[in-house]
């Protein structure tokens, strides 16, 4: 044991849970890379007016959640605490957006940094896998990107996830509803924090988790009532392309998401298998945030979902995800010419793509066989001197017991035929 433990509020991944962390990256990750999107990472900081302006000044993220820093050569930098304002940096920088085909379409997968209260399902790192439309207004880009979020969580078997959404409006809109909101936030009991936040984005003050500011937000005037024309079109198109896609949904009148930058569709994937915690993922449209960092006007849309969190709603819901067995070959040499030659076999078999492993530390044949069973290997081989003398090896199939000889040169296309 050694004195060093991962910091607080972290976890390390280890087989054989790992494994399921990966299934669940990759099952996020399969419908975007069938509908155009190409992989982009960025580095895991960043300037930190890129959040402070991106994210918002006013945020939880920003002013309470966010690991700045100054390094030696007084540069002043963040881990990055979520994914878009990245990705969008990085797309402005390479010029993505002038390279032709508008929306860039991006998918990403990364470790993000919040300094949080750490609870079940919210961690100081956490995982995600997110996608992001850059550079396009288009109601069927919003439905796309749920739709393919909706996909995926089915792919993996989930099933009691809702999808919550709701709009909220643009830069014509928005601040009739922001005065209204204000007005009717100033007439309430609330702390100095809340009223200092109700004056710089009073969105946030709805997304207030705690009872006592809930129960004073019953008759708040709600954002779809503000709605402009344009805005009320829009929306009505997402539903309308969503639903046809057979994709349930809620209409979430209050729902606001915890970043500035949102404008139009918002979003929200939630399990009610998780408790307190119970966003699984979630995302809107933001087409101000590429003017808010120094870029040209760029309308986008995207989302992320934590890897975290869908485990925990796979879990939630009792889904065995079927996993591949890592090994399906484990080799058991008796000697030292049976090393050898295994080891050599072994070798073939991996450049033939059969996932093949070998006994290591020269254990006897009951360890060796102990250690066959735990890869969970479908075939064992083993030789000891008599069989090579015989010019074979013994070859057992661990789900029926069965074992035959056969022949040394023969045993790597015999393998590879009962595994094909």
């Amino acid at each position: 044991m050694s004195t060093f433990k991962a910091p607080k509020g972290t976890y390390d991944l280890i087989p054989p849970d790992s494994a399921t962390y990966l299934a669940v990256r990759e099952a996020i990750a399969a419908p975007l890379r069938n509908s155009g999107y190409g992989y982009i990472e960025t580095p895991g900081f960043e300037n930190v007016e890129l959040f402070a302006r991106g994210v918002g000044e006013s945020t939880d993220i920003v002013t309470k959640e966010m690991y700045a820093f100054e390094t030696k050569g007084g540069d002043r930098l963040a881990l990055r605490p979520e994914g878009t304002a990245s990705v969008l940096r990085a797309a402005l920088e390479a010029n993505l957006h002038k390279a032709g085909n508008l929306p860039v379409k991006l998918w990403y997968s990364g470790s993000y940094y919040r300094y949080e209260r750490p609870q079940k399902g919210r961690y100081r790192h956490f995982s995600q896998v997110g996608a992001e439309a850059i550079g396009a207004e288009d109601p069927a880009l919003d439905a796309e990107l749920i739709i393919l979020a909706d996909q995926a969580y089915r792919s993996l078997g989930l099933r009691n996830f809702r999808i919550l959404l709701n709009s909220l409006g643009d830069q014509e809109c928005r601040p009739v509803y922001r005065t209204a909101l204000q007005d009717f936030l100033r007439g309430l009991d609330l702390d100095e924090d809340t009223l200092r936040r109700s004056e710089i984005n009073p969105l946030r003050v709805l997304d207030d988790k705690r009872d006592a500011v809930q129960k004073q937000l019953v008759g708040a005037p709600l954002l779809r009532d503000y709605l402009c024309d344009a805005c009320k079109t829009y929306h009505e198109e997402v539903r309308e392309l969503i639903t046809a896609a057979g994709v349930s949904f809620e209409d979430d009148p209050k729902l606001v998401r915890g970043l500035d930058y949102y404008t139009r569709t918002t979003f929200e994937f939630v399990h009610d298998g998780l408790g307190s915690q119970s966003a699984v993922g979630g995302g809107g449209r933001y087409d101000g945030l590429s003017e808010m960092i120094g870029g040209p006007a760029l309308p986008s849309v995207g989302w992320a979902l934590g890897v975290d969190r869908t485990v925990l709603a796979l879990e939630a819901e009792g889904v065995e995800l079927s996993l591949p067995a890592s090994t399906s070959v484990f080799a058991v040499p008796l000697g030292e010419e049976a090393r050898r030659v295994l080891f050599g076999k072994v070798t073939e078999l991996r450049k033939a793509g059969v996932a093949a492993d070998f006994s290591f530390g020269g254990k006897g044949l009951k360890g060796a066989m102990k250690n066959a069973n735990r890869s969970g290997a479908r075939y064992t081989i083993v030789a000891g001197e008599r069989d090579l003398a015989e010019g074979v090896v013994q070859l057992k199939d661990m789900e029926s017991g069965e074992q035959m000889a056969i022949g040394v040169n023969e045993v790597v296309a015999e393998l590879e035929s009962r595994l094909g």
